[in-house]
């Protein structure tokens, strides 16, 4: 009898163990489906280039996302959640992220999907390039050799002067840049400003931005599929940053990184679905060697914090 009490008994290491491992798997979950969400946002970007102004693009991708968020986030639900210790930050942020959004959108239009997420995977890299003069961090000799490899990685993909893809591939690196920028400055501003209003931030300066100019821009969507794709711009962008900050909460970041590059999968899918594009051969080299260089950075970080990964049963 009393064996049959401790076998049905549960340790509280292996019940602490098994919840541990559930909030991972959620995690995992989270953030993965947040860069389908990701990969959504710009194809449906791509197709909306095709029937309306990029601006307005750009411009439903913003406003939406600012009422999608703002339902949930708003000074009745979070009070205070407009106050920010920096608003100067707040604002170059978010122009940031502006920024990189319009050149992004404007590369579609001629890029494939899969070569624009390919140069897009070298802004860990390029993050860790800048954190070193931004933040005072130290760049090692194999940080560096790391970095310069993930930018060779993003040459094969876009073949400078040797026949490769369309020039406009320049602002996608420029939109990698910016995005760069944003990612950093949003890791100073965590330490002072809620994850709620800098995340308010994002879209509200690209909104206000942008609503004043949309006479000049405007143009009636044609069928109602149109209007509901706009609309769900913005829905993208919304949940996928909800996700995207709701899966951090369960996981820490050196599990979930690697789950960024699960993109480019759903990118080259919905490519070839919507718009019937197969990436060449350098796009998927390049691709895979700056997937590999920002793995590799993420295990030195690991070493380096003396992390050891958890085994996920």
């Amino acid at each position: 009898m009393l064996r049959e009490t401790v076998t049905m008994t549960s340790h509280p290491l292996d019940s602490a163990a098994s919840d541990l491992a559930r909030q991972r798997l959620m995690g995992i979950g989270l953030i993965a489906g947040a860069f389908f969400l990701f990969s959504l946002l710009d194809t449906s970007a791509k197709w909306l280039n095709h029937t309306i102004p990029t601006m307005e693009t750009v411009w439903c991708r913003y406003v939406f996302s600012v009422i999608f968020v703002m339902i949930v986030i708003n000074p009745r639900t979070k009070p205070g959640v407009l106050k920010t210790k920096k608003p100067g930050l707040q604002i170059i942020r978010s122009l940031l992220l502006f920024a990189s959004t319009v050149f992004n959108f404007i590369a579609v239009n001629y890029l494939q999907l899969s070569q624009t997420i390919s140069i897009a995977f070298a802004t860990p890299l390029l993050v860790a390039l800048l954190s070193g003069p931004l933040l005072g961090e130290r760049i090692s000799r194999d940080r560096l050799i790391a970095i310069v490899v993930g930018f060779l990685g993003v040459l094969v993909v876009a073949r400078p002067g040797f026949g490769g893809i369309h020039p406009v591939a320049i602002l996608s690196v420029c939109g990698v840049v910016c995005y760069a920028m944003y990612a950093i400055m949003t890791r100073h501003l965590a330490a002072h400003d809620s994850t709620e209003t800098t995340l308010v931030y994002s879209g509200l300066v690209g909104a206000v931005l942008l609503t004043p100019a949309l006479p000049w821009f405007w143009q009636n969507p044609p069928d109602f599929f149109t209007t509901i794709t706009m609309v769900a711009l913005g829905a993208y962008a919304a949940l996928g940053h909800f996700a995207l900050i709701k899966a951090h909460r369960f996981a820490p970041a050196y599990i979930l990184s690697p789950f960024i590059y699960t993109q480019l999968i759903w990118m080259v899918i919905l490519g070839y679905l919507v718009f019937g594009d197969v990436p060449d051969g350098f796009t998927l080299l390049g691709g895979m060697i700056v997937i590999a260089s920002g793995l590799y950075l993420l295990a030195r970080e690991r070493k380096r914090q003396g992390i050891t990964p958890a085994v996920i049963e």
